[in-house]
C-alpha cells in the first residue's frame, strides 16, 4: 500500500487497527514511534544495480495500556514527516516487534490494516541458474484417450 492510500483511509475510519497475517492483532494501545523514508541502494547477484524506496512505520507496543491512536493523529504525523522530510509517495513497510523485529507490507481489508509477512526473492533468476519451477500436474487428471494402450499413438 502507497503512503497516498492510506491517507484516503484514515479520515473513513473510527480507529486505527493493525492485524498481523496470523488473525492476531497489534494491541490496541500501541504507538507509531517512527515514520521515515528508507533508501536501499545495492546490488543484485546478477551485478544489476538497484535502489528501493520505501516509507517506514515503527509500531512500538508500550505498556500504556490506555493509549490509542486515532485516525486523525496518525494523519497529522504522516503530514508532519512529509512536510519536515520530505517523504514521496511509496510503499509502506511496517515494522513491528516479535521475536525479533518484523518487516511487513501493508494492505487494508476494508476495517483493519494488514501486516502481510514479507517474502524474499531472487531479483535475477536468470542469471543465477535457478531453474523456473515445473507446473505439478497430477496424471490421473489427463485426458487417457489420448494415449491407451492400443490407441496407436505412441
Amino acid at each position: 500500500m502507497k503512503l497516498s492510500k492510506i491517507k484516503e483511509i484514515l479520515p473513513t475510519l473510527d480507529n486505527v487497527e493493525f492485524q498481523l497475517a496470523n488473525g492476531t492483532f497489534v494491541p490496541e494501545h500501541f504507538h507509531v514511534t517512527e515514520i521515515g523514508q528508507i533508501t536501499k541502494h545495492f546490488i543484485d547477484c546478477g551485478g544489476v544495480v538497484r535502489t528501493e524506496k520505501a516509507v517506514n512505520f515503527q509500531l512500538w507496543d508500550a505498556n500504556d495500556y490506555n493509549h490509542r491512536l486515532k485516525p486523525t493523529k496518525l494523519l497529522n504525523i504522516i503530514k508532519l514527516s512529509e512536510e519536515k522530510l520530505g517523504i514521496e509517495d511509496a510503499e509502506i513497510e511496517v515494522e513491528y516487534q516479535s521475536e525479533t523485529i518484523g518487516k511487513f507490507d501493508l494492505d487494508f481489508d476494508g476495517k483493519h490494516f494488514i501486516l502481510k509477512n514479507k517474502q524474499t526473492a531472487c531479483l535475477a533468476s536468470d542469471a543465477c541458474g535457478i531453474p523456473a519451477e515445473k507446473q505439478k500436474v497430477k496424471l490421473s487428471e489427463l485426458n487417457s484417450t489420448c494415449c491407451t494402450p492400443h490407441s496407436g499413438c505412441c
